[in-house]
């Protein structure tokens, strides 16, 4: 249920990444003037380039989603997913989207799912066939409705604008410190000063704020979980979604006890107790914690 956050933030590292090494391949330093440097130029310049990486990473995401975890696409006449996809429709239709998202599945024995996509037109839903396999149907109708109510509250929008000012942050801040350091641009005369050191440390500064910008992202995601959970068991019901958030904490447990690898751990929901930094980079609270909003949501309803 998280893998839609995942390939988003890495996909716009490497976007942001390529993004500035063109620029410093091209010398494209538009706010290096005669006098030194203009940071007002430096900010436009980078809130620009900021949100055109976001927003490249957003229109990505569908065809990245679908190359990295080799998701095959259902069509609607394919009789083996007939019932996945008539559910993925049916909910689809009572949360009033404008069109039903690209219903697709994955191979992973791990019970996952998410939702991807650059607008509500042309989104994608995705079901690993672990979870289809664990889940009874309630229980994945509850995950589905999850899903679709990210699509509809417009998650992966406002978190690309998000992304996008961090972005312009992340780029602003490494400049400024690497000029502060490097000398670079401060005068006409210096503007060839230690050309090398500045772009290094642009990168440099570029990956570490891109790592602490990365919490900005977390702490946004986890409150649209809260969000999204509530709109999963408005879709199917509060009992199913509570039961689905059940059976993927047992599931995520038995992964834990059976030593499942590392690389697929990092994609599973969390349980239990976590230590202040890791949970400072999750993008989904403990599982407890949601199941516990819920119930309390209904009880003030």
């Amino acid at each position: 249920m998280f893998k839609r956050i995942f390939l988003f933030l890495l996909l716009n590292i490497l976007v942001v990444s390529t993004v500035s090494l063109i620029i410093n391949m091209l010398h494209l330093q538009p706010f290096l003037r005669g006098y030194g440097v203009d940071y007002n130029s430096l900010l436009v310049f980078c809130l620009i380039w900021g949100m055109v990486g976001a927003f490249i990473s957003l229109g990505l995401s569908r065809v990245m989603a679908k190359w990295m975890l080799k998701v095959k696409i259902i069509d609607p006449n394919n009789m083996q997913f007939a019932s996945l996809y008539q559910m993925v429709d049916r909910l689809a239709k009572q949360a009033n989207l404008p069109v039903t998202p690209q219903v697709g599945v994955f191979q992973m024995d791990a019970p996952n799912a998410f939702a991807t996509g650059p607008s509500k037109r042309r989104s994608l839903v995705a079901v690993s066939t672990g979870i289809m396999n664990k889940l009874s149907e309630k229980e994945l109708e509850a995950v589905i409705g999850h899903e679709l109510a990210h699509i509809k509250n417009g998650d992966m929008i406002t978190m690309t604008l998000l992304q996008g000012v961090v972005n312009a942050f992340v780029m602003f801040l490494a400049r400024v410190i690497a000029l502060a350091i490097s000398g670079f641009g401060r005068s006409r005369e210096s503007r060839s000063a230690s050309p090398l050191m500045y772009y290094g440390l642009v990168f440099a500064f570029e990956i570490l704020f891109m790592i602490l910008g990365s919490m900005v992202i977390a702490l946004y995601s986890r409150r649209r979980e809260f969000k999204a959970d509530q709109g999963g068991a408005s879709l199917s019901s509060r009992y199913n979604m509570i039961s689905a958030l059940h059976a993927l904490d047992r599931e995520a447990n038995l992964l834990k006890k059976t030593k499942t690898a590392p690389s697929l751990q990092a994609f599973m929901i969390h349980s239990g107790k976590r230590s202040t930094f890791a949970a400072l980079f999750s993008t989904h609270p403990p599982i407890e914690e949601r199941i516990k909003r819920l119930q309390e949501s209904f009880e003030l309803a």
